[in-house]
């Protein structure tokens, strides 16, 4: 695998899970054909971390376009991509579409236009464009700087005469009896309802238990589900939730934002989080204050593997292949990319993203591991994944956690639709 793009501490912090795509009126309406309006879906701008975030998008796509008009559509998160499908099987909605990095956008890559021509002048000043790009060319430009690390709680570990965690998984689960028993919280806050759980737990473990080689071969599409290591980080998912690890009910738990919610409020030592927009080191020291967010990458289970934090591109804006004039939803895409506006999101949001320009020092002890993890990281194992593999994983680690499958049957199942695509 080829080494990961080195920048100093100067990250920027944009809008995490965002993703613009649509028509005013809905899936199956276009944009009205007209190159006088651009209509922008997401499920990010009606929250008040991203007002200023958009209006300095605005500001900088009116200084090119001022006769151009741009409205955003707010859709349910958790609807978002069926949405989004029912629009691209119509062939027509949506001028600017916003994705998640990694499959979501690799699947649907044949409704949106090539960004290349268009965003060579940023390719230096952003970082994560591998997760937007499918056969050698870019669809979105990169928002944010999306990865899982393990947040902790420092108070509940120094009241159990711990310093932090330990570095090896026995270790680690050792401590957590400890921190149990002296604090009553559990090791793990864990929501898995979506299905999403599995997701970070495969990305933030994956690299302490897989040996580099089988690391980077995941990534470039050579994933051998036989492989030991590989049934491991699953036995480690099941034995989790066997051994009491997790916070209770953990399948019938949100992830966003109720296993958050039982981080910042003392019920668990350790989540694994993002390190954008929610679920991250500012939403949690609003609760736990800045001194008592710790963040550490996986402890060691695979003497050969070397841990790391996973990361890839975050959310990025693409343009729809149907969009009337092209330059000009692209200018409107390199707006939303802008150092001024996503210097906003950092602000008021605290979401790593993708601009290397602007500093971060001082944002906080949490963002200083961040950042400091973020030059010996790998893309994240489950972004290697199709949006088909990732769904069906999700319900099979439902099935783990309820005790009604084996690994092996999980591994199985997940082979045969990894080859599928």
């Amino acid at each position: 695998m080829k080494q990961r793009t080195l920048w100093s501490a100067a990250l920027v912090v944009g809008l995490t899970l965002t993703a613009g795509c649509g028509s005013a009126a809905g899936p199956g309406t276009s944009s009205g054909g007209s190159t006088d309006e651009l209509v922008v879906w997401d499920w990010k701008s009606g929250d008040a971390k991203a007002a200023a975030y958009v209006e300095k998008a605005r500001a900088d796509f009116a200084k090119k376009h001022p006769g151009v008009k741009v409205e955003f559509v707010a859709q349910p998160f958790d609807q978002y991509y069926t949405l989004l499908g029912a629009a691209i099987q119509s062939g027509k909605g949506p001028d600017v579409i916003m994705f998640n990095g990694g499959g979501q956008i690799r699947d649907r890559a044949d409704a949106l236009a090539p960004l290349d021509d268009h965003v060579a002048d940023d390719r230096k000043r952003l970082a994560g464009w591998d997760a937007f790009t499918k056969g050698g060319k870019v669809y979105a430009a990169p928002v944010t700087l999306q990865g899982h690390p393990i947040y902790y709680n420092k108070d509940l570990y120094q009241k159990a005469g711990l310093d932090a965690p330990a570095k090896t998984w026995d270790g680690f689960v050792k401590d957590c009896g400890v921190i149990s028993q002296k604090t009553g919280a559990k090791c793990f806050a864990l929501g898995n309802k979506e299905g999403i759980g599995i997701q970070f737990f495969l990305s933030a473990t994956g690299s302490a238990v897989l040996t580099p080689q089988e690391y980077d071969d995941w990534i470039t599409g050579k994933r051998n589900w036989s492989s030991p290591d590989v049934k491991r980080i699953f036995e480690l998912w099941k034995q989790a939730g066997d051994s009491g690890l997790n916070t209770d009910g953990a399948n019938s738990t949100p992830m966003f934002n109720d296993a958050f919610a039982a981080f910042n409020s003392g019920k668990a030592a350790n989540v694994i989080g993002l390190m954008s927009d929610v679920g991250h080191w500012k939403d949690f020291a609003e609760f736990l204050t800045p001194e008592k967010v710790g963040v550490v990458v996986a402890p060691s289970v695979n003497s050969a593997a070397n841990p790391s934090l996973p990361f890839d591109g975050g959310i990025g804006y693409a343009i729809a292949k149907w969009t009337k004039d092209p330059k000009v939803a692209s200018d409107l895409v390199r707006s939303l990319t802008s150092t001024d506006a996503l210097k906003a999101f950092y602000d008021n949001g605290g979401a790593i993203a993708s601009d290397t320009t602007i500093d971060t020092a001082a944002g906080g002890p949490a963002v200083k591991t961040i950042v400091s993890e973020v030059k010996n990281g790998k893309p994240a194992l489950h972004v290697a994944l199709s949006s088909k593999t990732i769904d069906l994983m999700g319900r099979l680690s439902q099935q783990l956690l309820s005790g009604s499958i084996t690994v092996d049957e999980v591994l199985q199942q997940l082979a045969a639709s990894d080859k599928t695509g």
